[in-house]
Formats: C-alpha cells, structure tokens, sequence
C-alpha cells in the first residue's frame, strides 16, 4: 500500500482545527496577506512566514514589531518609535513602514502560497531556542503510537531548528531540566504523546492512509504547548543516530518496515 503524504501545511492546520479538543493547541494561522502581517502584528508582536508546501525549513522568515522607546528631555514625557524587523535564513533587516516589510516579504515569496502564523516565543537552551518533534507510527496491531520525542536547537543566528539548517537534536530530558522538575517534565512527556495520538487519528479521518507524522510543537515560557505544523513524512534517522537505547530506534523501524517504509 503506498503511504499517504500531505503536503500543504494550510490543508493540514484546517483538518486539525476541524477538532474542537486540538483546536487550542494550534497558534493563529492565516494565508499570507499584507492586512493579516498588519493585523497579526499589532496582535502577536511576533509572527513567522512559511511557504505553504515545502521541506527543512526553506524560505522561513519571521517578523516582529520592535518599539524603541525614547525619553524626552525634560525627562517626564517618552516617545515610541515602532520598528519592523524581518529575519530569515542569518540575516536581519529593519523597516520603517508596514508597507516595505511587506513589499521585502513578497519578493522573498517569489509567488508562492505562503501562510502567517501566531510567533511562539520558544524555550532556549544555553540560550538558544529549540522545539519539539514527536514521531508517531500506525503499529503492525492498526493503532497509534508516539514512539519519540527529540528536541531541536536553532544554530546561531537561526530562526528554524531543524537539522538540515544547521540545528542540533538533543534529547528531550535534557532540554526540558532547565527549565523544570523530573515529575513536571515526565507530565509534559505524557501530554505530548497523547497529542501526538489525537492529531494523528484526525488526520487519518481525511487521510485514511498516512501511516505516521512528525509533529512538531513549541514549549513557550508559560508551559504551554503549540502544534507549529505536521510533517507526513518525518526523518526517521535522528532516533538512530542519536539515541544511545537502541530499543527506540528498533521500534520505530520495526513499525516502519510493517507499514512499508523500509529503513536499515
């Protein structure tokens, strides 16, 4: 049976809001357009611009308002002055006006359907921030199951985390311990097993051939987490190469190998 892979992030995020119990995990999500960068800005601050269809993180951008507070004289009265920062790929560029953000977001979009989502304010680690990807895999019994979790730290000057642009997989305790208990961390480790599970069984109610995803979330400073998008065809070689139990990896292969993607 050949695999099912879904390839429009916009498509997927629709499934998914379609269910009422996955609906708060999921930021504020709309196709690109010059009054929703207006509106998400003024409400969010902070918003990250993706290509609709796409892989490792290509043509990723993100923009924010930055306020330059400025005090007067007297020294009784301050002025704001509002700057627009775009960041993609290591660069870094600052407007004036809503209108050039715009017109630079465009010309990087070269016509392509691209989607603005809610910023989430990552955890960091050593500084640098990171997210989460849970692997779940149909089991040879036809269930859901999240066999994974890794976490991703952006490299330096990143604003995406995956491997290919340069982010380091590191495992989830590890990250997780700066900022919480051992017991607080195992209840995160639950909860997003268990959302790995929900959002697999919806989108197979429209899909009924996907096999596994990898959903990737973010953890913000409040604790809560965030579906940042679904990948019907995750990396299956980071719970090998980078996992010392090799009982995880056996797992995910052997699920693999059972609905036929056959990895050594």
């Amino acid at each position: 049976m050949t695999l099912q892979r879904v390839s429009s992030k916009w498509t997927k995020t629709n499934m998914i809001l379609k269910n009422k119990g996955l609906a708060s995990y999921v930021p504020t999500t709309r196709l690109y357009s010059l009054e929703a960068l207006e509106q998400m800005l003024e409400t969010h601050t902070l918003v990250y611009i993706k290509p609709d269809r796409g892989t490792y993180g290509n043509g990723v951008m993100c923009a924010e308002i930055i306020m330059d507070n400025k005090a007067e004289s007297d020294n009784t009265d301050s002025t704001s002055t509002k700057t627009y920062r775009l960041r993609y790929e290591t660069k870094t560029e600052n407007f004036t006006s809503l209108v050039q953000l715009d017109k630079t977001i465009l010309s990087l979009c070269q016509n392509r359907k691209y989607l603005i989502q809610q910023g989430i304010r990552l955890l960091r680690h050593k500084g640098h921030p990171f997210d989460l990807r849970v692997l779940v895999q149909k089991t040879p019994w036809g269930l859901w199951e999240s066999t994974g979790i890794i976490g991703r730290v952006a490299a330096k000057h990143k604003i995406i985390t995956n491997h290919h642009s340069g982010g380091t997989v590191k495992h989830f305790s590890t990250l997780m311990s700066e900022h919480m208990t051992a017991g607080e961390i195992e209840n995160i480790r639950q909860e997003l097993k268990e959302l790995g599970v929900h959002v697999a069984s919806q989108l197979q109610k429209f899909y009924p051939n996907i096999k596994e995803i990898g959903l990737d979330v973010a953890i913000d400073s409040r604790w809560s987490i965030w579906i940042l998008e679904v990948n019907t065809k995750p990396a299956l070689f980071p719970f090998k190469k980078f996992f010392k139990d090799p009982s995880i990896y056996q797992k995910v292969k052997k699920y693999a190998n059972a609905y036929g993607r056959f990895v050594k």
